[in-house]
């Protein structure tokens, strides 16, 4: 698998040293479990599906690992899928389990290098994302980066006991060719 260099993070395949860590994040309520639709019941499901994503391009488990370059540390991981199985884009999405690392700029450098490298290594014209409608740091990572939201899908997602609106963004290839995403 490819391994994608930015300015501050490194986006590289998860190593087997980092599924218990990533496993967690899956399994802390204030990380993921509000807002993400992939979930397994049990750590070697995990590690299955994980082993297992870049041979399927439907698998929502993680494809990268985010990494800080200055530190090597793991500060989240991306991901990206075929969202539908009859209109043609792909969905990126992505989770910064380090409390710390958010609000730096880190998720927004790595979702810009996942949609540059869907862009220049397939054939796909729109890749899109979700995010519940109470994720605003979701949303705004997409808006910075040029991704327009498209509208809201009512009671869509279900977590917490009820359900949840959803926002829909999208970027066309040329969208993403005409505007500096690097901001």
């Amino acid at each position: 698998m490819t391994v994608l260099e930015g300015s501050r993070v490194r986006l590289r395949p998860l190593a087997p040293a980092d599924f218990p860590g990533v496993f967690d994040w899956y399994n802390d309520p204030e990380i993921v479990a509000p807002f993400d639709r992939f979930s397994t019941d049990t750590f070697e499901e995990f590690s299955r599906a994980v082993a297992s994503a870049a041979d399927d391009p439907n698998s929502l488990a993680p494809r990268f690992a985010v990494e800080r370059r200055d530190t090597g540390k793991l500060v989240g991981v991306v991901g990206s899928y075929r969202a539908h199985p009859v209109l043609e884009y792909t969905d990126v999405w992505y989770v910064l389990g380090d409390r710390e690392a958010r609000g730096h700029g880190f998720g927004s450098e790595a979702v810009r290098l996942l949609t540059d490298d869907l862009f220049a290594r397939s054939p796909v014209e729109r890749v899109g994302a979700t995010c519940d409608v109470e994720n605003v740091a979701s949303y705004r990572l997409l808006e910075g980066l040029g991704f327009r939201h498209e509208g809201t899908l009512r009671s869509a997602l279900f977590h917490h006991g009820r359900w949840h609106d959803v926002r829909v963004y999208g970027v066309t290839r040329a969208e993403w060719a005409a505007k500096d995403p690097r901001g």
